[in-house]
Order: C-alpha cells, then structure tokens, then sequence
C-alpha cells in the first residue's frame, strides 16, 4: 500500500502557462435597422456605447444627474469660443468615462439648424483610431 503513495504525483503550477483569455466585447442594440440579429460586438458594441451617453441630455438620468451631455441645451445658444470650449470639455468627459476608448482631437462647428462635432477616438483594446461626426439638430432633437 505504501508504494502506492509513492507513485502518486502532483504536477507543480511553475512551469504551467497562464489562461489567456480573448477579450471580446459583446451587447444587444435594437437602434440599427441594418442590424439583423442585434448583436454588436467589439468597436461596434463601443461606439453604440458612445451615441448612447451623446443621446442623453445631462441631467435626464435618474439617480445620476452628470451622466449626459450640455450639448442640447448649447444648441440654441450662439457658438461662441467659450461655448466651444465647454462642449469639447463636455465630449472629452463623456468619451473618456468609458475606459475603453479616448479623445484625440475635437472640432466643432455649426451649420443651418446645428452643431457638429468632429471627434478623433482611439479605441484602446485594438490600437485604432477613428473620426466620428456627430450632428446635434435643432430641429429634429436628434443627432
């Protein structure tokens, strides 16, 4: 019975390799109408994120009043540096809430009945950068 013991081995965990894990990103979106199955995933899932929090105006979050955005209220306003400066610290604060992408450059200007704001994003777990155009309608309420 003892040799029994004796031939009982345990492998040790120093030479194991480490789990690696592949991050995915996954989420449900009934927004998109081209989107069949209404899965996202990755950069998509991110940036529907992203419109998501632009979509919502600051203050309309129940239990959290900073979440949103100043830009529907800026719409009416005439677009002065000052307001131009206060929708870009706006946008870098909304974007960069979400620790998976950040700000490279804003532009923002105005056209007929709007705002629109050119964002440089770089989407940190996969390394690219992307230009989003978001269009803030006075008309419509929409972007």
């Amino acid at each position: 019975m003892a040799d029994l013991y004796k031939k009982i081995t345990v492998p040790s965990g120093v030479n194991q390799q480490p789990v690696t894990t592949n991050r995915a990103y996954k989420g449900t979106s009934t927004v998109n109408p081209n989107n069949n199955s209404k899965r996202l995933f990755d950069i998509g899932l991110i940036k529907q994120d992203l419109l998501n929090h632009f979509h919502i105006r600051q203050g309309e979050k129940l239990m959290n009043p900073e979440f949103g955005t100043v830009i529907w209220d800026a719409i009416h306003e005439p677009l002065t540096e000052d307001m131009k400066e206060v929708i870009a610290k706006n946008v870098t604060t909304v974007v960069n809430s979400d620790p998976r992408i950040v700000v490279s450059s804003i532009v923002i200007d105005s056209y007929e009945s709007g705002i629109i704001i050119d964002v440089d994003l770089m989407y940190l777990p996969y390394n690219i950068s992307e230009k989003l155009r978001l269009t803030f309608d006075e008309e419509s309420g929409s972007y």
